[in-house]
């Protein structure tokens, strides 16, 4: 399996700084700034880095899932809301909330929940961030 790498560079203070992040694919070059963590400046922040990889991840491993159980999903479409907190004298990713949407001909609603279940255990980005409470709402549709 590759490794897969990721820069970032940050230039001078935590208010007045700024910087940029980027992967080795070249899909991503971007901007991060205090702006764009703390308040709505242009740009992307960490915590919505992890959002993107944890909804990729989770879709993934369900479809992965599904098709193991003998279903295979015509779409499965994923959102993660990454909760960033202040937490005593710093700040954390307090909550990450998991919500999907698949389309999965044949299947039960039991069925795709247990599905939804074991891959929200299994994704290796919910298993990277286990420290963090995940919530997941999944839905057919």
């Amino acid at each position: 399996m590759p490794t897969r790498t990721a820069d970032a560079v940050w230039r001078g203070g935590l208010r007045d700084g700024n910087g940029t992040v980027r992967t080795a694919s070249g899909v991503l070059d971007s901007q991060y700034s205090f702006s764009t963590r703390f308040e709505n400046g242009a740009g992307t922040n960490p915590e919505e880095l992890i959002g993107a990889a944890h909804a990729a991840c989770f879709s993934m491993a369900l479809s992965a899932g599904l098709e193991r159980a003998g279903h295979k999903a015509d779409s499965v479409e994923t959102n993660a809301k990454v909760t960033f907190e202040k937490v005593g004298e710093g700040f954390a990713i307090t909550r990450i909330d998991l919500e999907t949407k698949a389309s999965v001909p044949g299947i039960d609603d039991a069925a795709f929940q247990e599905q939804a279940e074991k891959a929200k255990a299994g994704c290796p980005i919910s298993k990277a961030l286990a420290s963090v409470p995940i919530t997941l709402k999944a839905t057919l549709g």
